[in-house]
């Protein structure tokens, strides 16, 4: 199908429907179950990791994948985020010349900044050695990461193309194929050399990533065009000058993740970055499902309706309490059989985790709450307001962490991560407030508010009650929350709008009439 067909035939859908839930929901399904797909390969390839390797391997595993992903947001240059909203805006144009040209651009200049910051990293291998472990013997396994670098910022290019055109389900075959490819690699890898073996693992997971994203990437269509220099340099000007705003944020986000793993290795060791890593991957695994959803299909869509702010603030209260419902009772799931998860999806020797993984848990609910009002800047295109919050919220949680890790260990990294999205929600209330009028509806409030009083009590019950008891009541609390969710989330849609067989069970449980 032609791209501009295809674009305009989703914007017509979004803009005419006024209750979209069913569209939230609709893509929601999609990415979330390639995401439960990919999580469950996740889980397994973590606990095979986290079983070869133990805490401190799982440690250097943490720092390697932090090296990456500071990088490739660094050599990325923020074209992934720039991409899909340029490729977005253009092709809504349905003006095919600028669409093909902008497409040819951000493949080219993708493969560019990939092969520019791979030869960087290498490089600098000895120095990144030297300051990320503090020995330069790592040098030649960090050399090697630049082949990840490559394959990622490559395949971040392919994705950009696939969302900012929401191909929606391309995006979603991609991932299971992904993962299901680089797991199958990636696991033997680290068999066979154990620590050796981290960097060629990582190398692996990228590469099949590039590898599925371009068979999907291709099938995007343009008209044949001819590129003058002049024109590449202006899409690419367009490109870099929107990408220097995700470049900074980006950088943020992931060089605190990276910082907070030095201030664990340096006040600590290798076993506390263990702990934080496996807790943080635990508790991302069902944030994953919910934000994802939120962010490929979401972003587009608010991008397009972004002028009109009685139709931004309903897509953003939809959003949210879509969000809430599906992660709410995920997130109590958590916290309350969160040594068991521990245990399943990384080993006994992971246990010490328990505690910040139930902090992390809270903060993700908190997160899930924040998410669609930070998109409202985005949408706006208001670029200084989005760095000013991210190096504002950066900032505050970077300090509490190295206060808190002084005072609380490896748990203050948690402490640390709520306290910052309780700060992070009211300012970026206040903002969004100031750049569409926008307030929570009367819905969104009381969801919002009965669900995190809930997360709060089963996380009190746990310091106070005792195991046992506050298990009981998690399970009590996390039951109350997943039916009133599927209730609520079935009353938002029209009965035909639910598959026969799952219509006719939903009936039996009493969820539809």
């Amino acid at each position: 199908m032609n791209v501009a067909v295809d674009f305009a035939t989703h914007m017509e859908s979004a803009s005419t429907n006024p209750k979209s839930y069913g569209q939230i929901l609709k893509s929601s399904a999609v990415i979330g179950g390639s995401s439960a797909v990919t999580l469950v390969l996740g889980m397994v390839r973590a606990k095979a990791i986290a079983l070869l390797l133990g805490t401190g391997g799982y440690g250097l595993w943490g720092i390697c994948n932090s090296i990456v992903e500071l990088s490739q947001t660094i050599a990325g240059m923020g074209m992934n985020g720039s991409g899909v909203r340029q490729i977005a805006e253009t092709t809504g144009s349905g003006d095919e010349q600028r669409i093909a040209r902008t497409v040819i651009t951000l493949r080219r200049v993708s493969r560019v900044l990939g092969v520019v910051g791979a030869i960087l990293l290498a490089v600098f291998s000895r120095r990144v050695a030297l300051f990320s472990f503090g020995d330069a013997g790592y040098a030649p396994m960090v050399a090697i990461l630049s082949l990840t670098v490559l394959c990622n910022i490559i395949s971040q290019g392919q994705n950009a193309l696939l969302q900012g055109v929401r191909r929606i389900a391309d995006m979603a075959k991609d991932k299971v194929l992904g993962a299901i490819f680089s797991t199958l690699v990636c696991i033997p890898i680290i068999y066979f050399f154990r620590e050796r073996g981290i960097a060629w693992a990582l190398v692996s997971v990228a590469g099949f990533s590039v590898l599925t994203s371009w068979l999907f990437a291709r099938r995007v269509k343009v008209v044949s065009v001819k590129m003058r220099v002049a024109d590449f340099f202006n899409e690419t000007g367009e490109l870099f000058k929107l990408g220097a705003v995700f470049l900074t944020t980006g950088l943020m986000v992931v060089g605190v993740n990276y910082c907070i793993n030095i201030i664990l290795m340096r006040r600590m060791d290798a076993n506390a970055v263990g702990l934080y890593g496996a807790a943080w991957l635990v508790g991302g695994y069902f944030a994953g499902f919910v934000l994802q959803a939120m962010g490929t299909d979401f972003y587009p869509r608010l991008t397009a309706i972004a002028g009109d702010h009685a139709k931004c603030n309903q897509l953003v209260n939809e959003q949210t309490e879509i969000g809430i419902l599906l992660a709410g009772p995920g997130m109590v799931a958590t916290l309350t059989f969160a040594p068991w998860a521990i245990q399943i999806l990384q080993s006994a020797k992971f246990l010490p985790a328990v505690d910040v993984l139930r902090w992390i848990s809270l903060g993700i609910l908190l997160r899930v709450i924040a998410w669609p009002m930070g998109f409202i800047m985005l949408a706006k295109n208001a670029k200084s307001v989005f760095f000013l919050s991210e190096l504002g919220s950066s900032a505050t949680y970077l300090a509490m962490v190295w206060f808190a890790v002084g005072h609380w260990g490896v748990n203050g990294v948690g402490m640390a991560f709520v306290a910052m999205y309780v700060l992070y929600i009211i300012a970026v209330y206040a903002i969004s407030r100031k750049l569409t009028g926008f307030i929570w509806s009367r819905a969104s409030w009381q969801l919002i508010s009965s669900y995190l009083t809930l997360a709060l009590v089963v996380s009190v019950a746990f310091y106070f009650l005792g195991e046992l008891v506050a298990t009981i009541i998690g399970v009590m609390v996390m039951s109350g929350m997943a039916v009133y969710s599927i209730r609520k989330i079935a009353s938002l849609l029209p009965p035909e709008r639910f598959p026969r067989r799952f219509r006719r069970l939903l009936v039996k449980l009493r969820v539809l009439d």
